[in-house]
């Protein structure tokens, strides 16, 4: 179970090639396409997504709540497991000198036990992908826009993810992680879903519930 803690960042990473084409160019739409060197220029950039998820606030959130709820069922499943070693135990133990249809319905107990914590398992495995696969989607849809405003602003021709579209080499200076992990700190990683915060990146719904009880412990 513990693999799918780690595959929020993997999953997002697998999205596939990220491109933006910027429409206008210092170059006339009528210059003949025959020098495309001299002609118009193109500028390309590649982003490190699976850094951008783990080091954006947003990232970092969803990872937690998937390790949360991957925490809560490895917790469940340790428990079920543990029931069905002390089972084991008991029928190693005692099973020789237990009577027939008391070693019976044990083992038939242990039996339904052991089937109802495989089912446990696969249910769990089931919840932590559908947990995974709607971060992911939440995530997608509030980083393109940010990755498509930074390569407009900077002018970037296309963009590449950088280990996910067949590039062998990029050179460091066409990386502009830092640029669209700055930009969507500062413009999307503010407002939480649930709170209506506006300020900083911690949660801001605490805030709205007064503390009156402090003030009337003074003298």
């Amino acid at each position: 179970m513990k693999r799918f803690v780690l595959s929020v960042a993997a999953a997002l990473v697998a999205a596939g090639a990220l491109a933006q084409e910027t429409p206008a160019t210092t170059a006339p739409a009528t210059t003949a396409p025959s020098a495309p060197a001299a002609g118009a220029k193109q500028k390309i950039g590649v982003i490190n997504v699976e850094r951008l998820v783990q080091e954006s606030a947003l990232g970092k959130e969803a990872f937690n709540r998937v390790k949360k709820l991957n925490d809560s069922k490895k917790d469940e499943g340790d428990k079920l497991q543990k029931e069905l070693r002390d089972m084991e135990q008991k029928l190693a133990d005692q099973g020789t000198a237990l009577a027939d249809d008391k070693k019976e319905a044990l083992q038939k107990s242990y039996q339904e036990k052991a089937i109802a914590f495989k089912r446990f398992q696969d249910d769990a495995n089931r919840d932590l992908e559908a947990a995974q696969k709607k971060e992911l989607s939440e995530l997608e849809r509030r980083v393109f826009p940010v990755i498509n405003q930074v390569g407009k602003e900077k002018g970037f021709t296309v963009i590449f993810n950088k280990f996910q579209s067949g590039l062998v080499y990029a050179d460091d200076s066409v990386d502009i992680t830092d640029d669209v992990l700055k930009q969507f700190n500062t413009t999307v990683a503010v407002p939480a879903p649930k709170s209506e915060g506006t300020a900083t990146s911690k949660p801001a719904s605490p805030a709205k519930s007064a503390p009156a009880p402090a003030p009337t412990k003074k003298p």
